[in-house]
Parts: C-alpha cells; sequence; structure tokens
C-alpha cells in the first residue's frame, strides 16, 4: 500500500482532540478522557457484579506487545506510527515483544496476527495500516475470521472520537478490534495522528483490564491444574511414607522370623 492510502486515510478517521473525553451526551466522566465512571448514578451501581467480584481483580499491570505494520512501501527504519506505537507502550511502563513488517496482503496479514496472538510473549497486537477503503485496505476482512469476540467499540469510540477534526469524514476509518486467541488485537490506520489518537486516548488506558479479562480463563486453569499438582505432590508424599512404614513392617517382621528359626 502506498503512503498515500494511509495517509489518505489518515485525514479520514482520526483527530487527536477527538470528543476530548466527554460523554455522548456531552458531559464528562470521572475518569478524564475515557469518560469511563465506574459509579453510575442509577442506583449507584458499582462496577464489581452483584456477587461482589471485582472486574479489575485480573488487570495486567505489565504487558508485552506486538506490533506490526501493515505497508508495502515503508520499512521498519522508517515508520513513524509504529514508532510511536512502541515508544508510547514503553513510556507507559509497558514492553515490547516484537515488531514486524507486513505486505497488504490478506494472509500476510493474517497468518501473522495469528502467529503473534498465539505468542506466550505476546499480552497484546497492534496493527497500523490497511483500515481504508482503498483494495488493498485488507487488514480488517484479515482479521475479521480470527476474533472469538468483536469489541466494536473501540472502532466506535475512534471515529467518534474523530470527529472533531475530519468531521464525517470519519466515516471511513474501518479501525476494529477484537480477541484473537485470548489476546486483545488492535487495528488502526498507518498516519501517525490515527495511531496517537488510538494508542495514548484509547488502548493504553484499557489495555491492562482488557488483557487481564480475555486471558482469565487461561489463568485459572493455570492456577487449578498448579493446585492439582500440589494435591498430586502431597499424594505421592503419603503414598511414600506408606512405603517407607511398610518397609519397617517388614523388617521387623523377618526379625521375628530369624528370632524364632534360632529358637
Amino acid at each position: 500500500m502506498s503512503d498515500a492510502h494511509d495517509h489518505g486515510e489518515g485525514e479520514a478517521d482520526h483527530g487527536q482532540g477527538g470528543d476530548s473525553g466527554e460523554d455522548a451526551d456531552g458531559g464528562r466522566g470521572e475518569d478524564g478522557d475515557r469518560g469511563h465512571d465506574h459509579h453510575h448514578d442509577d442506583g449507584d451501581h458499582h462496577h464489581d457484579d452483584d456477587r461482589g467480584h471485582d472486574h479489575h481483580h485480573h488487570d495486567a499491570e505489565s504487558v508485552e506487545v506486538a506490533v506490526v505494520t501493515v505497508s508495502s512501501s515503508r520499512s521498519l527504519d522508517e515508520d513513524p506510527s509504529g514508532d510511536h506505537v512502541a515508544a508510547a507502550f514503553e513510556d507507559a511502563g509497558h514492553e515490547v515483544a516484537v515488531r514486524e513488517l507486513v505486505p497488504d496482503e490478506y494472509d500476510s496479514v493474517q497468518g501473522t496476527v495469528d502467529r503473534l496472538a498465539r505468542r506466550k510473549d505476546a499480552d497484546v497486537v497492534v496493527t497500523t495500516g490497511g483500515t481504508g477503503v482503498t483494495p488493498d485496505d485488507v487488514t480488517p476482512e484479515a482479521v475479521d475470521g480470527l476474533f472469538a469476540k468483536k469489541l466494536p467499540g473501540f472502532g466506535e469510540l475512534f471515529r467518534r472520537r474523530s470527529e472533531a477534526e475530519v468531521g464525517t469524514r470519519t466515516i471511513g476509518s474501518r479501525a476494529t478490534a477484537g480477541i484473537v486467541s485470548a489476546t486483545p488485537v488492535f487495528c488502526l490506520p498507518g498516519s501517525e495522528n490515527a495511531v496517537r489518537l488510538g494508542v495514548d486516548e484509547i488502548i493504553l488506558p484499557e489495555v491492562g483490564h482488557l488483557v487481564g479479562l480475555a486471558g482469565r480463563d487461561a489463568d485459572d486453569e493455570d492456577d487449578e491444574e498448579e493446585t492439582e499438582g500440589d494435591a498430586g505432590t502431597e499424594e505421592e508424599t503419603e503414598g511414600d511414607a506408606g512405603t517407607e512404614e511398610e518397609t519397617e513392617g517388614d523388617r521387623e517382621a523377618s526379625g521375628e522370623s530369624a528370632d524364632e528359626g534360632a529358637k
């Protein structure tokens, strides 16, 4: 894809200021730019569910990100958008697991995202490029079949915050997100401004929460396996103790037999 494609797409869907964290009704939430109020007015309903479970219990404090640049014309040496993703994550206390460059090809994009989402050292995948409406913009189509769950709110919020700068051209954006192999995947336009908006204002504030939730079942399974393993070790220890007692009993019985024989 040529730079013009991504930058043209970027002009259509990326305002840094956006809605400046305003809620849909024009009010600002307590969490600033995110507009995310954990204490709603309707009955003071807390973010915890009715069973008293804390939705943030599994939040990841630090994550490792895989950064994918989708472009047939750029190189990683000249990739300001990918550079910003990496720098922004590192500045926020996270780590970059890997950076890759793939051409604007359906199979290349799909295969790369699928592979990176399965890596143990990648907690989240962020792609830049290929989300516009030109013929070679295929990122959304490539990842759509991989999503076990879609996160439509990401694209909706991204386009809403872009409107203040680019107006109705924001409808040309197809920024998208979803969960692939228990890993959040975010697909952004290729322009640097679009990446700043998506990463700084939307992804980073929520990435630890989403990573924790997406991988919760896997973490629970690991805890269960560890518990079962500990239980198995205890049973094995008890079995060894029983064997020692049995051996001592055999020795005593053999000693008694020998004494009787001597008599």
